[in-house]
């Protein structure tokens, strides 16, 4: 199919950057800040339930938004990471043991929240033989029990060093979603994970299909990182061979100055641009703005997926 064409506008605020200086931030990346009885009552329940979030941890820019809502992304087996991506800002070490009691806790924080969507998330644990795998098929198995109405998408790490049952482990627990980030273009993988392989990243999403071929995928990358368009729709035609229903495309913001600094700050037309050249690629779902991350509006996303696959089967 015909590729779009995807506008690369070069202006001074959002120009290619050869130093360490960091363009300056542009009028459209607003966020609200955190506060009011729905972002205290989530932090609540939170910290009541010993719970770690990746809004937090990964200091996401719409967490004012979400936690207001009372919707919070979680993040299971701990806040250390095995990995150095030099765009996270989650801590890298040596983990603690797993906690055994940590589904039933995420579980019992879904109910009282009330959610109709959840989304749970981990660091990556190189450490562990299956990465997690099972950590993650309890979580979803809880969940389930205690709050069946609830759906589950799920953000998983690459499971790169496990043995294949890893991933089946966790396709058989039935999420509603399997989610892995590609994060960015091939050629920024030195880089930007250094820890990771692009094409593995991509064979995890296509073998989930392989295994339940209607389960829904779900996959996204940063922009800003120093790309060109070309190779975005490049990783865009990489997933739909793959069988990816669902891309989100978001701009990079750089945690601290230590990170991976800002190429450019991606105009929003470019991102409208993106959105369009996707659908025409054939995902069933596209969110593409500056303020996209993986969970943000994943339930009413996740309405539109499920009506989007039904509209495309009549």
């Amino acid at each position: 199919m015909r590729d779009l064409n995807i506008p690369q506008q070069r202006h001074p605020e959002k120009a290619h950057r050869a130093d360490n200086a960091q363009p300056k931030k542009p009028s459209w990346i607003r966020v609200k800040a955190p506060g009011g009885k729905g972002y205290a009552e989530t932090h609540r329940i939170m910290r009541e339930h010993n719970l770690t979030t990746v809004c937090e941890e990964a200091g996401c820019p719409n967490a004012g938004e979400c936690w207001s809502a009372g919707h919070a992304t979680m993040m299971i087996m701990g806040e250390i990471c095995t990995r150095g991506c030099t765009f996270c800002n989650i801590a890298t070490g040596r983990p603690q043991a797993l906690d055994a009691f940590e589904p039933g806790r995420v579980a019992d924080a879904v109910a009282k929240l009330g959610l109709n969507h959840v989304v749970i998330t981990s660091v990556d644990r190189d450490d562990l033989e299956d990465g997690g795998a099972e950590h993650f098929a309890m979580t979803i198995r809880a969940i389930r029990k205690r709050a069946p109405g609830t759906t589950v998408e799920i953000l998983t790490p690459d499971f790169l060093k496990c043995p294949a049952s890893a991933l089946e482990t966790v396709v058989a627990a039935r999420p509603d979603v399997f989610n892995h980030n590609l994060e960015t273009v091939p050629g920024l993988y030195p880089e930007v994970r250094p820890g990771a392989r692009y094409f593995h990243s991509l064979r995890l999403l296509q073998r989930v299909k392989e295994l339940d071929p209607a389960m829904f995928t779900k996959s996204g990358i940063m922009v800003g990182l120093g790309e060109e368009a070309p190779q975005v729709r490049q990783v865009m035609d990489d997933m739909r061979s793959a069988g990816v229903d669902f891309l989100t495309i978001g701009q990079y913001l750089q945690p601290t100055p230590k990170h991976h600094a800002v190429d450019r700050f991606v105009h929003p037309d470019e991102f409208a641009a993106y959105e369009r050249a996707a659908y025409g690629k054939g995902f069933l779902m596209v969110s593409a703005t500056p303020l996209t991350r993986s969970s943000y509006h994943a339930g009413e996303d996740f309405a539109r997926l499920r009506a989007a696959r039904l509209a495309s089967l009549a």
